[in-house]
């Protein structure tokens, strides 16, 4: 699944190439995303100026004076420049036509999803997020406060949305290592030194991804329809059974929540 790196990667390829342009057609192919693509999508955004394109957490949310677009690229989903002599594909389920340029929306899985936010308006699966890792809203010191009394495993703490949004799997494995905080260690014991090292890892790695173009591990392209460069510089994830790359012993693979965990048993205390 897109996490941060590859959304925000994705915001920025196609920022300048809307942004200031007017939606001059909207073709949607297969409405059956994750939620039904609405309706009345090509009457809203018709005539409509992008006024700016924005991320929450992993939504990307094109900006209109009638309102916003909100993307989801679920697990498969990308968007990519393209012009109108280039025919659609099977998975090529909605267009955003500019005049000759077309942002066109690829999902072979379906997962991802569109809505339509009136100006001023929030939706649900915005409420309740948490802070951006990348703001100074995300510390030393509101982890160590989200933490605090916490039995659950600080990787999954790091996962849920409602403290910090955009840690996915890859990066919060990254992160713990450089860390050298084990995975699996209760988030109520964790020292505010120790939050802070965590947090600042969090931003260097997630800063990181994003200027390498996000990880490609199977499905993620960018908006020009190359890959991520990022899975070149992971130390762990995705490397069980191999030799640490900072002490030399066999990296651990456990699952947690269901998600693939990898770790150094002697680096990651």
């Amino acid at each position: 699944m897109p996490e941060l790196p590859e959304v925000e990667t994705t915001r920025l390829g196609i920022m300048p190439h809307v942004k200031g342009k007017t939606i001059t057609a909207v073709h949607v192919r297969e409405p059956r995303l994750r939620w039904l693509v609405p309706d009345d999508l090509g009457q809203r955004l018709t005539g409509q100026i992008i006024k700016a394109v924005n991320r929450r957490a992993k939504y990307l949310l094109l900006q209109t004076p009638a309102g916003n677009l909100m993307i989801h690229l679920g697990m498969s989903g990308s968007l990519r420049l393209t012009n109108p002599n280039d025919p659609p594909g099977k998975h090529d389920h909605v267009d955003l036509v500019f005049g000759k340029a077309i942002l066109r929306y690829h999902d072979p899985r379906r997962f991802g999803s569109m809505h339509w936010l009136e100006s001023g308006n929030g939706h649900p699966l915005l409420d309740h997020l948490g802070p951006e890792p990348l703001t100074d809203n995300f510390g030393g010191d509101y982890l160590h406060n989200a933490c605090r009394g916490r039995k659950q495993a600080i990787k999954t703490l790091l996962m849920d949305s409602r403290v910090v949004v955009g840690v996915g799997n890859i990066y919060a494995n990254e992160a713990l290592f450089l860390a050298g905080i084990s995975p699996l260690a209760k988030a109520g014991t964790l020292s505010r030194q120790r939050c802070e090292r965590l947090v600042k890892e969090i931003k260097l790695v997630l800063a990181k991804a994003i200027k390498a173009g996000g990880t490609t591990l199977k499905d993620f392209v960018r908006e020009d329809g190359n890959p991520g460069y990022f899975k070149i510089s992971l130390s762990v994830y995705g490397r069980g059974g191999e030799p640490c790359p900072k002490c030399g012993r066999r990296l651990r693979e456990v699952r947690q929540a269901q998600r693939s965990t990898v770790y150094c048993t002697r680096c990651q205390r």
